[in-house]
């Protein structure tokens, strides 16, 4: 073609190369991510379409923002994917071009005019030109054979042109960016080569002078080794004649050798401490390992091996205990008695170790803050007659803390396991994993995958921590982990765990664990005698019910904690006459008003659902079961844009619960004899209070059709009814979870009629007798049932909210409690 002429004037788009330069005869594979490299290449495509001919473009280097001033005319051979998925394209050098002055083209690259630069030589090659040749060929050679590339060296050789071998040096790593320029921008190709002769001439040089230096490094290490090993042997020779002269106290490693030999270790323990006794032996005291050895030795030996407490086989007594210590929390307390029989029949019958693996246990207790989860530990272990010991892993994020470090590391350490069973003294103390839903992972590992062996009844007979290095039998250790949320634990590791979920304390739960535990701590905190204040049960109750509400009795203890402290403080001011008794009257003028009175304590026209559109819901947190109030209200329809909206910092699960809610009473509302027609106009507004609390899931779907019932129909929604389930378009009421700590809740809250799901009726079993019988639960499958019990008859309603119904629906919007 004749713009591939010697001298033609070309047109092409620039594609700039930062930090890299393309020679005439290169293949290269650019990424098209750079929006320059992709212009250039988009733009060649477009001039080259329908002309059959490849798309070509300008490679220029672009150093610092300044373009060269010859580039080299490239082909792009392919576009497509590279090895690594991203987008790029393959792009041939041809011939050098010398840039001209700019000029416009399709597309977003930059053009300009260039000329090809002729490049020929002299044929037949002048005497000194050859010789140039060869010595090139030879450098290139003795490069390549250095570094394994045979297949290259043949590439090489089989070069005629003078030009193309010196452009063949552009793939030579070792070059720098200027010298590739310099070789571009050599134009005369003899000239050109004698760079590339030069270049790779100085670079063959650098490698002689740093394979001598690694030759004189090598040299003094084998001059230190042959000192080291003459020290050792001189060591070995005051060694013997101490031995002739008498010997004496002897020196530390024997005492190490000693210890072991007299320790009760398991055999291949043994085999491991006496492999790093016979290393310290023969080290230096001055080199660093014999430190790293002492300190492992010292760990090892430590270690209770074969140390292990008799169980305390006396079920009565051990069921005695717990119950004694923690009130309620009975599926726990079950566990931990058939775990106690289990282990007495097999002792009876001399059935001991069955496969490496003893009788342990692995137990995740979860459930709110407060229900007693980390005391329980030690009460399990006061049960059993074990050792007790607590791991604390709130916020740990290194697996080392786990598995321990490598001895390699100064400061090194085993593992908080191997550390927890070296303070309890026993190979089957009660390990209490504390706050395991908080272990974190970053760079320095996931902590929760170390847990793995550590949790697996298969797997934890031959433990290995990164700092001992010898298997640790964990298979009689019972292991107790406490977690507030369960959606926090892995599933791989949740499990390798026997799951025991504890849901909160009952009010009745709570007045007998105040009355045995809480107040007798606490009037000995406040240094007061048993006999010099009572606490009336009224007034404990009260504290439960009206200036505490929670899963858990942490909170009532300090209610409790406060009110002694005040008892004491009047005592001590002459206000008060110990002993002195404290009634529920008594509350008030100690501690205040209460915190938590119950809707259905408070008056009609102060309840949240005292106007049409507010419904009561029940929902469970990472502190247990709570009340949940669902608010909606109608916009105006000259000032309110249509549509649904939903504030309260809702999850993606509760919106779609909400678009079915209103879906549901839009398809539905004739049957339901609702005033639906005029929504289609009207903007919706579900809201859920405290808004700052993130809430989602599927649960709150009947609450959300039930407000928005009452909002349609000015009904209101019974302020005793609370409700929980999941609603579909047709409107089925499906199962949910929590059904446990939802009652609970609905039972601390005042609460008498709770809605739920008719396919959850079988979790009523998990809920307790004192509860059921407070609460009267209906089991419903279908929406139309949840309204015609949560919704008061419309007969019955006040007439002020009827008339703010009717004008809401009129044109109003209704003002949500």
């Amino acid at each position: 073609m004749a713009a591939d002429s010697p001298s033609a004037s070309l047109t092409l788009p620039v594609l700039p190369l930062d930090d890299e330069v393309v020679l005439p005869g290169m293949v290269v594979s650019l990424e098209l991510s750079d929006a320059d490299v992709r212009a250039a290449v988009e733009a060649a495509q477009a001039a080259a379409r329908g002309g059959g001919a490849k798309p070509r473009v300008l490679l220029v280097p672009r150093i610092d923002g300044t373009y060269a001033g010859i580039g080299v005319l490239g082909t792009v051979e392919q576009v497509g994917r590279l090895s690594g998925g991203d987008a790029g394209a393959l792009i041939r050098g041809l011939r050098r071009v010398r840039i001209g002055a700019g000029t416009t083209g399709p597309g977003a690259a930059l053009w300009v005019e260039g000329t090809a630069l002729d490049e020929a030589v002299p044929d037949p090659l002048p005497g000194a030109v050859t010789e140039l040749v060869t010595e090139y060929k030879a450098l290139a050679t003795s490069w390549l054979r250095k570094r394994g590339a045979w297949q290259v060296v043949d590439r090489v050789q089989q070069i005629d042109g003078v030009g193309a071998l010196a452009d063949n040096a552009g793939y030579s790593p070792f070059l720098t960016l200027e010298q590739k320029v310099a070789l571009l921008e050599a134009v005369d190709p003899v000239e050109r080569l004698r760079l590339a002769t030069q270049q790779l001439r100085d670079h063959l040089a650098e490698q002689d002078v740093a394979e001598s230096i690694a030759k004189d490094v090598q040299e003094g290490v084998d001059k230190q080794q042959r000192e080291f090993l003459l020290r050792r042997q001189l060591e070995a020779v005051r060694k013997e004649l101490r031995e002739l002269d008498g010997g004496g106290d002897g020196d530390e490693s024997d005492d190490y050798r000693a210890r072991v030999e007299a320790a009760d270790l398991p055999e291949k323990v043994r085999e491991a401490a006496l492999k790093e006794v016979d290393k310290l032996e023969r080290g230096s005291d001055q080199s660093p390992e014999s430190g790293w050895i002492r300190t492992w030795l010292d760990t090892v030996l430590e270690l209770p091996w074969n140390e292990r407490t008799e169980d305390r086989y006396d079920i009565r007594g051990a069921r005695a205990v717990l119950d004694a210590e923690h009130a309620g929390l009975d599926d726990v307390k079950d566990r931990i008695t058939e775990y106690l029989a289990v282990r007495k029949r097999r002792s009876d019958r001399g059935m001991g170790v069955v496969g490496g693996r003893r009788g342990g246990a692995v137990l995740a207790l979860v459930g709110p803050p407060g229900v007693g989860k980390t005391s329980l530990g030690e009460s399990v272990a006061h049960a059993m007659g074990r050792k007790f010991v607590r791991v604390a892993l709130g916020g740990v994020r290194d697996e080392a803390e786990i598995r321990g470090h490598r001895r390699t590391y100064v400061g090194a350490l085993p593992g908080r396991i191997v550390r927890a069973v070296k303070e309890a003294g026993s190979m089957n103390p009660v390990v209490l994993l504390d706050e395991i839903d908080k272990v974190g992972s970053d760079f320095r590992g996931d902590p929760a995958a170390a847990l793995l062996e550590v949790l697996d009844p298969a797997q934890n007979h031959t433990f290995r921590d990164h700092y001992l290095e010898v298997e640790l039998d964990l298979s009689d250790v019972v292991f107790l982990a406490t977690a507030n949320v369960l959606e926090a634990i892995p599933d791989a590791l949740l499990d390798r765990m026997e799951l025991v979920r504890l849901d909160g304390y009952t009010e009745d739960e709570k007045i007998v664990i105040a009355r045995e535990h809480l107040v007798p701590r606490q009037l000995d905190r406040a240094g007061l005698a048993e006999d010099e204040v009572v606490v009336e049960e009224a007034a404990l109750r009260r504290l439960a019910g009206e200036y505490t509400r929670e899963a858990g009795v942490r909170n009532l203890e300090r209610a409790v904690a406060r009110l002694l402290r005040k008892v004491a403080a009047q005592a001590e001011l002459g206000e008060r006459k110990l002993p002195s008794t404290v009634g529920a009257d008594d509350l008030r003028g100690l501690i205040g008003r209460p915190h938590h009175v119950p809707e259905s304590a408070q008056d009609p026209s102060e309840r949240r659902t005292s106007v049409p559109g507010v419904a009561t819901g029940l929902a469970v947190t990472g502190a247990g079961g709570d009340v949940l109030f669902v608010e909606a209200s109608l916009a105006d329809p000259e000032t309110g844009a249509a549509g649904l909206t939903l504030t309260g910092q809702l999850g993606d699960v509760m919106k779609e619960s909400a678009q079915i809610a209103l879906s549901f009473l839009r398809s539905h509302g004739a049957e339901l004899e609702l005033p639906v027609t005029g929504l289609k106009d009207r903007g919706v507004h579900v809201h859920f209070p405290a808004g700052a609390v993130p809430k989602d899931g599927p649960s709150a779907g009947i609450t959300m059709t039930t407000a928005l019932a009452s909002l349609l129909s000015g009904r209101l929604v019974r302020t005793d009814v609370a409700m929980t389930g999941e609603v579909s378009l047709t409107g089925r009421v499906l199962p949910i979870g929590g059904v446990k700590q939802k009652l609970l809740a609905a039972h601390r809250a005042g609460i008498t009629t709770v809605v739920i799901p008719k396919r959850n009726e079988p979790d009523l079993d998990d809920v307790p007798a004192e509860v059921l019988d407070a609460l009267e639960v209906h089991t419903v499958t279908d929406v139309r049932q949840v309204l015609d019990i949560a919704l008061t008859p419309a007969s019955t309603r006040p007439a002020d909210s009827g008339a703010e119904a009717a004008g809401a629906v009129g044109g109003t919007p209704v003002a949500a409690a």
